[in-house]
């Protein structure tokens, strides 16, 4: 009787949680822009469907160590997710920075996404700390965009109030790596010397771009976060994952 109860709950609990990773991946598949982080949501969503309506016969006919991969592939996933999220969280920047860099996100036809609407709130708070930081939008034209991103975020800006003197836009990158790249040529033939970096992005990507800028040529930067919309989390820490892998093989 133990078992059985044991069971039941275990085919709820990966029931419940598939149906809401498939159904949170599907309704997003048509609300925003596609990439590779919702295919990987639904294809988990599924699987944990799958598993959890044939659980007896998996037990059955799967060995325990293919059974025993999956659920360990599933923990190792989680628990890099929650690193990601944990060290995004705790900012450095001191304030006192030259200029801030926002890193691009994607946009809608010539409409911010929330997501990135909340990077740019982050650094219009920087700005109002500091009213010398010149902050630079970096993001180009992507294939779903009728504008560069740069321009959506420069427009976003000076409706807030930021003048558009303290505005640089930076509309060729197309990656994080050229974000920074990019922007630190800009930076460098603009301040002719040396000065203090930051940049802004949601707390899950704060890892990688924190990686990227050392790789990209900056000696030292600072970094604040901005709070990702709860139901974009898992898409994108997904994607964020594959991300973090590929920097690791191929540095970039």
């Amino acid at each position: 009787m133990e078992k059985k109860r044991k069971s039941k709950l275990k085919k709820t609990i990966l029931l419940t949680v598939g149906i809401i990773l498939t159904v949170n991946a599907v309704v997003m598949f048509f609300t925003s822009n596609f990439n590779i982080g919702l295919l990987f949501a639904l294809l988990l969503g599924l699987s944990f469907v799958l598993y959890g309506a044939f659980l007896d016969k998996a037990r059955d006919k799967l060995p325990a160590w293919l059974r025993t991969a999956y659920f360990a592939c599933v923990s190792v996933l989680l628990v890099f997710v929650m690193f990601l999220l944990s060290y995004g969280l705790s900012d450095t920047v001191s304030g006192k920075e030259d200029a801030l860099i926002v890193l691009g996100s994607g946009i809608r036809g010539e409409l911010l996404t929330q997501g990135l609407k909340k990077r740019l709130d982050a650094a219009i708070d920087c700005y109002e700390e500091n009213q010398n930081l010149l902050i630079v939008v970096s993001g180009g034209q992507g294939p779903q965009e009728d504008i560069t991103e740069a321009l959506a975020m420069e427009r976003y800006l000076i409706s807030q109030g930021i003048p558009q003197e303290s505005i640089i836009k930076e509309e060729k990158a197309t990656s994080t790596y050229e974000n920074f790249v990019n922007s630190k040529s800009i930076l460098d033939s603009r301040f002719k010397g040396e000065y203090e970096v930051a940049f802004v992005s949601n707390e899950y990507h704060i890892y990688r771009a924190s990686s990227l800028a050392r790789i990209s040529g900056f000696e030292t930067v600072t970094h604040t976060h901005s709070n990702t919309m709860w139901y974009t989390l898992v898409p994108s820490t997904l994607r964020e994952t594959l991300a973090v892998v590929k920097l690791w093989i191929f540095r970039n």
